[in-house]
């Protein structure tokens, strides 16, 4: 396993390679990060970015979407992956928002516990929202996350979201657990690909086990 001062060592390459990461979910309020973030669920960014136009023009806030049929949110989301479930999850976390917490409203509920009751919402959701609307110190583990990570050998491979999640949090200080989120996103998305990731390049491979092993079987 990679030592924690190794690991720091490779999270500041990583960080230097990509100075201006940054979520890329496009949104204007908490509500709407909220959204896009349930709907980017198995699906791309850019693929989300290009349907949150139309529906929030049509349902900008929870008090709209609340009163919204759930075949028009169907039909704003329908080239997004598993577009139906997500459509009734929209809806029902709306409804939700408006019933039990709309006293806060336009703001959200700032507990992770809370937030993962609404349809939906799932730890990474909420570790993404309370990091980007509120500033809240969290480490949002999507799939690019978690591969870099165990490709990184500071998890074992069998590890769970919620271990990957724990370890790095243990790792990185806390000041640090937002933007790190983003440098990881960006180095896996654009450079540790899950297909042809880019090693035989890679300023970290001094580090990585498994660029070494993909190197040699290549």
């Amino acid at each position: 396993m990679l030592s924690k001062k190794r690991y720091l060592e490779a999270l500041e390459i990583i960080e230097d390679m990509f100075p201006q990461a940054h979520g890329e979910l496009e949104w204007e309020t908490p509500f709407q990060l909220l959204i896009a973030t349930i709907l980017s669920a198995q699906a791309t960014d850019k693929g989300v970015n290009k349907a949150t136009p139309a529906l929030f023009a049509a349902f900008p806030d929870a008090q709209t979407m609340s009163q919204a049929k759930v075949e028009e949110i169907e039909k704003l989301i329908r080239t997004i992956g598993l577009y139906k479930t997500k459509a009734k999850n929209l809806l029902r976390t709306s409804q939700m928002l408006v019933t039990d917490f709309g006293d806060l409203l336009p703001d959200l509920p700032k507990d992770k516990k809370v937030l993962q009751t609404l349809p939906g919402v799932g730890r990474k959701t909420a570790n993404v929202v309370l990091a980007e609307a509120y500033g809240i110190p969290g480490i949002a583990v999507d799939t690019h996350v978690e591969r870099v990570s165990k490709r990184l050998d500071i998890v074992p491979q069998k590890a769970t979201v919620l271990e990957v999640e724990e370890k790095l949090m243990k790792l990185i200080p806390q000041e640090k657990w937002v933007q790190a989120h983003h440098h990881l996103i960006f180095f896996g998305r654009y450079h540790c690909t899950a297909k042809k990731p880019k090693c035989a390049d890679c300023p970290v491979l001094d580090y990585c086990k498994f660029g070494k092993k993909y190197l040699k079987n290549e």
